[in-house]
């Protein structure tokens, strides 16, 4: 993203002076703008955006953006193989975005359906949005007290506690394991390493 504006719009920033963690790529356009001075318009988050996705496939491919982290792929492989569980991604990312980034990592065909920042800047938005596309890809109702939130952030706890979802938060990002029990999740877990304890969590 700092590439991206710079590209775009000749501008500079350190996107460390902004807390963008757990937050919307919606949400971070506007408040990337507003940093530097430049109107927060359709034009402008469409521009920004668009540069950005343009250099995100460079990013991954020179492997400087991101990483699977332990556990991750075998977790969403076992559940995938399960017919009493459904996975869908909740991301801050816009679609284009997400699809980039997963693909990249081969594990974007595990999600049928998600809610992402196309939908709303406001993550807390995303979670009944998430739970209507659950609906309609599955012809079922999924209650809340049956899904459960995934995240690294308290923003990620919060946008489960809005919809009265069990919420699952994990070091793994800039917020620490007593930063994240702080928030009062279900539970937190420093990682997600050991697949077996957390699917025994899930189903007790």
């Amino acid at each position: 993203m700092q590439r991206a504006l710079r590209e775009q719009f000749g501008r500079e920033v350190d996107l460390r002076q902004i807390n963008w963690a757990g937050r919307t790529d919606s949400w971070i356009v506007a408040e990337v703008l507003r940093h530097v001075g430049l109107p927060d318009t359709a034009a402008n988050t469409q521009a920004y955006l668009e540069a950005y996705l343009s250099l995100l496939p460079v990013e991954l491919r020179a492997g400087r953006s991101g990483q699977l982290l332990p556990g991750v792929t075998e977790l969403l492989e076992h559940v995938h193989g399960r017919r009493d569980v459904v996975q869908g991604l909740l991301t801050g990312n816009v679609v284009r975005g997400a699809e980039l980034k997963l693909s990249h990592f081969n594990v974007w065909h595990y999600f049928r359906f998600g809610a992402f920042a196309d939908d709303s800047p406001r993550r807390n938005d995303l979670g009944p949005v998430a739970l209507q596309r659950a609906k309609a890809h599955h012809g079922a109702e999924f209650s809340p007290e049956n899904t459960f939130i995934i995240g690294d952030t308290p923003h990620d706890v919060e946008c489960g506690q809005v919809i009265g979802a069990q919420t699952i938060a994990v070091a793994t990002g800039h917020y620490s394991l007593a930063e994240l029990e702080a928030c009062r999740p279900t539970v937190a877990l420093p990682n997600l390493a050991d697949t077996a304890a957390f699917l025994r969590l899930v189903a007790g």
